[in-house]
């Protein structure tokens, strides 16, 4: 006999995500009585999904079975979610019947906001310096599923493969407006800068606090050629109804626009953004960029596409494991509420 606690090392960076994580989803009881039944059966209790949810995103798991198949046999995971060693694992069809009712009450959305406010509390947070960029999302849909809209126009496959027809798109036009994803309408075929080959993706946008990259809102768009700067000023606005003073934001070329810049200064926020050589655009001249603020900011700035690199290697979100949007912004929120909880921790240790 022995105890698992005493195989988990003291130095053990999952140590002080446990104890962050556990005080964070105390504060969710009020959520999570409201998802129980009175009817029914016990259910795995929605704090183990979520737990579960970030250790797929930090150890990398690319799905609920291969997580469930790895719970077998990991002492490391059982001690995470407080399993004893002889419990039996979980189903991986237990995420799939619980998903629904996570998205319903908007956990993840939820327990991402009481990571950042853990963080706000700890005084890890800039209330007036942020950060937004954007970032492309590809779905799990296939291209092959990107059909015309009109099924009479839908070419049919040239052999007799049910699971994987194969299907001749030579000389056909595709676009948003002809066509669509069959497994995942809300997919749009999109690339985001000329020579990189156009995808069904979403467009996943970000802001970050610029003292120690924490990430403090997220939220994820059908792509378009305006969703990502529309995006970045829905999180802007967002920010003063949470309490925050932004004052300043920095951002890359790709919001050196005048909607985006009038949009800064009409809630004074100074516009830390990259200059194009080429464009002129009002409310951002030398009087801005002369101050060391800027480069600050532009320096700072940085740290964003550190975190998306984070989020799409190790927590899995260069490629959505799910169809639809609400699942996998669902995702997105979880896999950066882990990035946060291991920024937390090595900023804060026990």
């Amino acid at each position: 006999m022995f105890h698992v606690e005493e195989r988990i090392r003291g130095d053990h960076p999952l140590r002080r995500i446990k104890e962050v994580a556990d005080e964070v989803l105390g504060e969710m009881s009020r959520t999570f009585t409201a998802m129980y039944s009175d009817i029914g059966r016990p259910s795995t209790p929605p704090e183990t999904l979520l737990k579960s949810q970030l250790l797929m995103a930090l150890y990398s798991v690319r799905s609920d079975r291969l997580f469930c198949d790895k719970l077998d046999t990991d002492l490391l995971f059982r001690w995470f979610l407080d399993m004893d060693i002889d419990a039996p694992s979980i189903d991986h069809s237990t995420f799939s019947r619980n998903r629904e009712r996570l998205l319903e009450h908007e956990v993840a959305g939820k327990f991402f906001a009481k990571v950042v406010e853990y963080a706000r509390g700890k005084k890890l947070l800039s209330s007036e310096h942020f950060t937004v960029d954007g970032t492309l999302i590809e779905s799990l849909a296939s291209m092959k599923s990107f059909q015309p809209k009109n099924e009479d126009d839908r070419r049919p496959p040239t052999d007799d493969d049910r699971g994987n027809p194969t299907r001749d798109f030579h000389g056909e036009k595709r676009s948003n407006k002809t066509h669509r994803s069959v497994t995942d309408p809300e997919a749009r075929l999109y690339r985001k800068s000329n020579g990189q080959a156009s995808q069904l993706c979403y467009i996943g946008n970000a802001v970050m606090e610029n003292r120690n990259g924490i990430c403090v809102g997220f939220r994820l768009d059908r792509a378009g050629g305006k969703t990502e700067r529309k995006g970045a000023m829905k999180l802007l606005a967002k920010l003063s109804r949470r309490g925050f003073e932004p004052r300043t934001v920095g951002a890359d070329k790709a919001y050196h626009t005048s909607d985006f810049v009038a949009f800064c200064r009409q809630k004074d926020i100074a516009p830390h953004v990259a200059e194009m050589s080429t464009r002129k655009v009002e409310g951002l001249d030398g009087r801005t960029t002369r101050h060391a603020s800027y480069e600050l900011s532009q320096r700072k700035r940085k740290l964003i596409e550190q975190k998306f690199g984070w989020v799409k290697t190790i927590g899995g979100l260069y490629k959505s494991r799910f169809f639809g949007r609400r699942k996998t912004e669902a995702q997105g929120l979880m896999a950066l509420a882990a990035y946060n909880l291991l920024r937390i921790s090595r900023l804060s240790p026990a």
